[in-house]
């Protein structure tokens, strides 16, 4: 490495460091606003964050700073690869940003905390009228800034798209997704006419909120959620939020009367957990821990939620552990009644809890309005209608109100994106999953909870690259294949063929 090479190097690690601790303190503050911030303070909580974000991003905007970052990167072959991979990230984003002012960026945080503020209040009281005009705010102010990247692309979502996972814009999902709707749809009618009637009675049979804290507590103990360096609270949206490298935390909710919401949210949440907890130190390390796609993200999530979660082996595992927790609940429910409950296709108005095998077409439904809300093909007014009208034609039911509607998901206060992500997380761990079942017996690893070993061959196979790889290489490098939605299509095909006898 030459001299002027490494000192610009150091130069750029002393300036990420002090970023990181903006950003890590910025973060620790959204974790507190979501779970146990006072409603009345959460805006002038925002206010601190998105100072916190600012300063951040000034230190980035820093001339000296950016000299150093795009020299590294026209020098980026004397570089390891943790930390060309670095390089080739502050280029991208300063690509992205060149053209954007700190006085803009604090513009764009504090339109996203009003409407995340707004629509809590909106989603409360189930009335959009609340929170229409801040998600405007957040669109029209999205639409500018992918407008002023150096190397914008010519539709502004394609550029939102790109920010979730390199490479992948309109083109592409459109494809997979009339896949999707071509195999899918047809099925769903053949469920849906089924004679095979699933009982459901006990899924509703009321819990108290120690109980399902019981339960969460069990869940990651079995999934192997490291908790000394994590914690688990309750937020009205569930998320996970990575505060440091070893600060990973989770979230969930408790209804009284749906004790398997917050079970399955565990196990989302803890699969995002489990994926920055053991990701290489290395990442942290080079400034690359943030690197990975938030599709490759939703594909560990669902991996342990859906593909490990809803498999007869780990009901067969925690069967016992639920009569236990559960006991007014469970005590006159069979383990296979349990396993075809949990696996129940119906048509449901809230994404997240639909159902693993309607659950695309929950993302399929905003893919669409996202596209048409910044082609401007549909107004902010006519959002609900559009939304409800969307349900009504691919899954036959009709919001009866904006909570359950137009209001359910948080996403949009911080801009657009991020849906397809969750869809395209179910495509490739299918694809992995598939080669991980050739490498290991993973029904019997999963029935005797020896999940120290599926973590094991999850951090060397998918989470070890996931921050150095493009989506598209990083399930190349792990498949050997290119990317397809097959493998999930088939296997939904296959597994709800044999639950409903078609």
């Amino acid at each position: 490495m030459q001299e002027e090479t490494r000192k610009n190097l150091e130069y750029v690690q002393r300036v990420l460091t002090d970023v990181r601790k903006y950003m890590d303190a910025a973060s620790v503050l959204n974790y507190d606003q979501e779970t146990i911030c006072p409603p009345k303070g959460m805006e002038e909580q925002g206010e601190v964050m998105a100072f916190l974000e600012n300063q951040a991003f000034r230190l980035k905007k820093d001339p000296a700073f950016l000299e150093a970052a795009e020299k590294l990167y026209l020098n980026r072959e004397e570089l390891d690869e943790f930390d060309r991979v670095m390089a080739e990230s502050l280029h991208r984003e300063y690509q992205n940003t060149k053209n954007i002012t700190p006085e803009k960026q604090e513009q764009v945080a504090k339109a996203q905390n009003r409407a995340f503020v707004r629509w809590l209040e909106a989603k409360e009281k189930s009335d959009y009228s609340l929170y229409r005009d801040n998600l405007k705010e957040v669109r029209d102010l999205s639409v500018e800034c992918a407008a002023l990247r150096e190397n914008a692309l010519p539709d502004s979502y394609d550029n939102m798209l790109e920010d979730y996972g390199r490479g992948i814009h309109m083109k592409e999902i459109d494809g997979w997704f009339s896949r999707v709707k071509e195999r899918l749809i047809p099925l769903l009618r053949k469920i849906q006419a089924s004679p095979v009637k699933i009982r459901r009675d006990f899924l509703s049979r009321p819990v108290t909120d120690e109980q399902q804290r019981q339960m969460a507590d069990y869940l990651m103990q079995v999934i192997g959620y490291d908790l000394t360096r994590g914690a688990l609270a309750l937020t009205e949206h569930p998320f996970t939020s990575s505060l440091g490298r070893d600060n990973v935390r989770i979230t969930t909710h408790f209804h009284p009367d749906a004790f398997a919401s917050s079970m399955y949210s565990v196990i989302h949440e803890g699969g995002h957990a489990l994926f920055d907890q053991l990701q290489p130190r290395e990442n942290y390390d080079h400034f690359i821990e943030d690197e990975k796609s938030m599709g490759m993200h939703e594909s560990v999530s669902r991996f342990y939620e859906n593909r490990i979660g809803r498999s007869r082996e780990f009901v067969h595992l925690i069967y016992d552990r639920t009569r236990e927790i559960f006991p007014q609940v469970m005590h006159d429910v069979s383990e296979e009644e349990l396993y075809q409950a949990l696996n129940i296709v119906e048509p449901s108005y809230i994404r997240t809890e639909a159902d693993e095998f309607t659950y695309s077409f929950h993302i399929i439904i905003r893919y669409e309005i996202e596209k048409a809300l910044m082609q401007g093909t549909v107004t902010m007014e006519e959002l609900p209608e559009v939304w409800n009208s969307k349900y009504e034609e691919y899954l036959g039911i009709r919001p009866r109100n904006d909570r359950e509607g137009i209001l359910q998901d948080v996403h949009w206060t911080f801009g657009f994106g991020y849906f397809p992500c969750y869809a395209l997380g179910n495509m490739y761990n299918a694809m992995y999953y598939n080669r991980m079942k050739k490498e290991m017996d993973l029904p019997s690893l999963v029935a005797k909870g020896d999940f120290a070993a599926i973590n094991s061959w999850m951090a060397e196979n998918v989470f070890k690259k996931a921050d150095r790889l493009s989506p598209a290489d990083w399930i190349r490098d792990i498949t050997g294949r290119d990317f397809t939605p097959d493998d999930f299509l088939d296997y939904l095909e296959e597994k709800y063929s044999e639950i409903y006898q078609l």
